[in-house]
């Protein structure tokens, strides 16, 4: 068994409905029998579960804190303040670039840190700070879904609107419930099943007039 004498980051990423929170929490509460001090952080922006707890789509919890998208500095005072040595980052996609920093900082501290999230958004594009974590990550765990068209290995992503593909300059963030139908939903497709509308602009559609 390989012994890790230096922090490590590793790294759980991958589309809608992979299982990332599952594997992060699954982790978490190995480190626990290993009497790990744990903080599991994820951004605020995430509302579709009380902010005391993540949760996974399998109804999974784990006790979380929640910290502001553009703020993910605070994730630093937190691990002080909790004496944490191994942090847990859920939802890591929606905090800005600085999250990449905030890590760097844990790791330099003698902090272990796990981050999951999206490596690509909606329309395919690499998402917020996941690319630059994957590239330090020490250990990467790359999770597929079951696409819902075609029942092949799903990697991307797909965004409906009232049904249909969203378009590429639609907004980045919309934050989908688990239970409720909305009028944006999101799904897990393969590439050949994966969609992405032309720009709303392009077809000479004003936003604010639907």
């Amino acid at each position: 068994m390989l012994y890790r004498a230096d922090p490590w980051l590793h790294v759980i990423a991958g589309c809608m409905s992979s299982g990332k929170t599952d594997e992060l929490l699954r982790l978490l509460r190995r480190a626990e029998i290993a009497r790990r001090r744990i903080l599991l952080v994820r951004p605020d922006v995430d509302d579709r579960t009380p902010p005391e707890y993540a949760e996974s789509r399998s109804k999974a919890r784990y006790p979380s804190t929640p910290v502001p998208k553009r703020e993910p500095v605070q994730i630093l005072a937190l691990a002080r303040e909790r004496d944490a040595d191994l942090i847990g980052i859920e939802e890591a996609q929606f905090f800005d670039a600085s999250l990449v920093q905030v890590v760097e900082t844990l790791r330099q501290s003698g902090r272990h840190v796990i981050a999951s999230g999206l490596n690509t958004d909606f329309a395919g594009r690499p998402f917020g700070a996941m690319p630059q974590l994957l590239a330090l990550a020490d250990e990467i765990t790359m999770l597929t879904a079951i696409c819902v068209v075609c029942g092949e290995t799903a990697t991307r992503t797909q965004r409906l609107v009232g049904g249909r593909p969203a378009a590429v300059d639609d907004p980045l963030i919309v934050i989908g419930g688990f239970d409720a139908p909305a009028v944006e939903t999101y799904e897990a497709r393969c590439l050949r099943h994966h969609e992405v509308a032309p720009a709303r602009t392009a077809r000479g559609v004003v936003a604010d007039e639907g």
